[in-house]
């Protein structure tokens, strides 16, 4: 890619991730632990260990970012939920890493689309949601209820 090319693509990522909502945030979270740990799977085939472990601390750092983002007070079962996935897939990450072991990864790359799957559902509905209506008027409006 060009330079230019490239300042564009970063300009365009940069704009979706400042107007996304927050289920499609989550959703954009889990492609790019998923993307790197497929970088990492690919490249244990070639032996390219420094790229393998680069990709899997990648990911790692966003499962870190999703546990994070939890708030445990106000999301009940469900946050307490996901935090114990995400711990579980941070310590099997660990695994992978220090073994090589591309099963894990493909494991983990599992339940990412698992949640993911979840999440656009999410912000779906989040999209779907009808604006709520503005209680005021502009300055200077004026309307009357015909009965």
């Amino acid at each position: 890619m060009t330079t230019a090319r490239t300042n564009n693509f970063d300009a365009y990522k940069d704009t979706e991730i400042l107007t996304a909502n927050q289920g499609k945030l989550i959703v954009m979270l889990y492609e790019g632990a998923e993307k790197f740990l497929k970088i990492a799977r690919d490249n244990m085939e070639h032996t390219s260990y420094d790229i393998v472990n680069q990709n899997i601390i990648k990911a790692q750092d966003i499962v870190t970012e999703l546990m994070l983002s939890l708030n445990l007070d106000e999301g009940g079962e469900i946050a307490q939920n996901l935090f114990n996935i995400y711990a579980y897939m941070k310590k099997r990450l660990l695994e992978a890493n220090m073994n090589k072991d591309g099963e894990i990864l493909k494991e983990i790359i599992g339940l990412l689309g698992d949640l993911k799957s979840s999440w656009e559902e999410v912000a779906q509905k989040e999209l779907n949601k009808p604006e709520p209506v503005a209680a005021s008027r502009p300055e200077g409006a004026s309307f009357s209820i015909q009965g």
